[in-house]
């Protein structure tokens, strides 16, 4: 039997305030130094901002098993048939466990190496989305429709970051083969560099536009590339909008859209 007195309840009572005050100043400890991290240094708060939310996390569970032992030990149980229980589902489990633990050593050094933050936009393991969290086993990414994908960290093998440093975005348009090839060219480049100089635009686009030249001679078109160089998560917004320009450009200009040949 339990022994159950005053002193038992008070002890009980000191260590479950102790663990409780304990993970509130860590917690706000910690929050302090991202946020002063954010003011000194905007590149590297993202990291340290994705790596705090997994040490809260592991704290949680230390604070916790620390404080369970020492409620045991202050009630007298005996820890030995627990030991016993969890040898034998821990020896269970570590036969199908392989998989956990390879998910949870991925999930580190992804973090370790800074791979992605919270909030980058990736493709991982063939899907595509935001990432949401990063937790022990999963990486959590939200794609364009909503849609919430859980994807274990073990799987994945090529990470691809869209939201890192910059970005590239290809402007790829056809135009058929009677157009005057060089004029396009020259009326694309006077786009873009006009889309590069609104001053709606030009915190977004960080290098002049680029004409690349002729691509490729389609069955039914000439393909002419060009490319910008946008902030990283703005290249969907900066192409989108240059496409649309250009479109109405080339209508102003008298070059049409090429039509599909019919055999």
């Amino acid at each position: 039997m339990v022994d159950v007195t005053t002193d038992s309840w008070i002890a009980t009572a000191v260590v479950v305030v102790v663990s409780i005050v304990l993970y509130v100043v860590l917690v706000k400890v910690g929050s302090r130094f991202v946020i002063r991290l954010e003011q000194r240094s905007p590149g590297s708060a993202s990291r340290a901002a994705t790596l705090w939310v997994m040490v809260k996390r592991g704290l949680q569970v230390v604070l916790l098993v620390l404080a369970l032992l020492m409620l045991f030990d202050i009630w007298g149980l005996s820890l030995a048939p627990f030991l016993a229980v969890g040898t034998v589902i821990g020896a269970a489990i570590g036969f199908g466990a392989q998989g956990v633990v390879r998910d949870v050593l991925a999930g580190f050094f992804i973090l370790a190496e800074d791979q992605y933050h919270i909030g980058d936009s990736v493709s991982i393991a063939g899907t595509e989305g935001t990432v949401e969290d990063i937790q022990f086993r999963v990486t959590v990414l939200r794609d364009l429709e909503g849609n919430v994908h859980y994807v274990p960290n073990g799987q994945i093998t090529v990470t691809s970051n869209f939201t890192s440093l910059y970005a590239q975005p290809v402007v790829d348009v056809r135009i058929p083969y009677n157009a005057d090839v060089d004029r396009a060219m020259a009326v694309m480049l006077d786009e873009l560099n006009l889309l590069a100089a609104d001053p709606a635009w030009v915190k977004r686009i960080t290098a002049d536009p680029e004409v690349l030249g002729v691509q490729e001679l389609a069955d039914s078109a000439v393909l002419l590339r060009a490319r910008l160089t946008t902030v990283a998560d703005e290249r969907w917004t900066v192409r989108r909008e240059a496409l649309r320009r250009v479109k109405k450009r080339f209508d102003a200009e008298g070059i049409s859209n090429p039509l599909p040949q019919v055999n």
